[in-house]
């Protein structure tokens, strides 16, 4: 196996992968949109009370807990809210995918599962949101030649899948 990215059309609670990755707040609270479907998912008290324990993730970072009943585990990533791109926004939603892939490793998991992080409900467009995303993925896969993962980005939204799929092209990032 080597490692490899694909945008897929479809629920990230729909996913066969190891790990899926949360769109999470910083005080790690049950929350709207696809936060608020992957808890419903998982098991949404059992998963606050694990969240709880762990109490609160900065800006551009991630933590783990146990999937429950949705996969072996979930990484809370905490994006930036969007303010104008020059509040290290860019920085920020970088690292977030940088610090789940390290926590995938950490673990011992091959597969992830990705939403388009801070692209929702914290406002980031889509476009800046996908090459950070893409890009971080990337580079990661790059400087961890001796490691395998298969990384998806799930959407459900038709223009939001085209849309990385031509960002992906413009970076010369191939997809599987």
């Amino acid at each position: 196996m080597s490692s490899s990215i694909k945008i897929v059309k479809k629920s990230i609670t729909g996913l066969d992968t190891e790990i899926v990755v949360n769109a999470a707040n910083k005080q790690l609270r049950h929350g709207s949109g696809v936060c608020g479907y992957i808890f419903e998912a998982a098991g949404a008290a059992e998963l606050q009370k694990a969240c709880d324990k762990i109490g609160f993730c900065q800006t551009g970072s991630a933590v783990i807990t146990p999937g429950f009943n949705l996969c072996k585990y979930i990484i809370h990533a905490v994006g930036p809210v969007y303010v104008d791109g020059n509040h290290h926004e860019p920085q920020d939603l970088y690292s977030c995918y940088q610090k789940s892939l390290d926590l995938a490793k950490e673990n011992n998991c091959h597969s992830i599962g990705f939403p388009l992080i801070s692209a929702g409900v914290f406002g980031y467009p889509q476009f800046p949101a996908w090459k950070k995303a893409l890009q971080s993925v990337n580079d990661w896969i790059i400087n961890h030649p001796d490691y395998d993962v298969d990384v998806q980005f799930a959407v459900i939204d038709q223009k939001i899948y085209d849309l990385g799929l031509t960002v992906a092209g413009s970076l010369g990032i191939s997809l599987k």
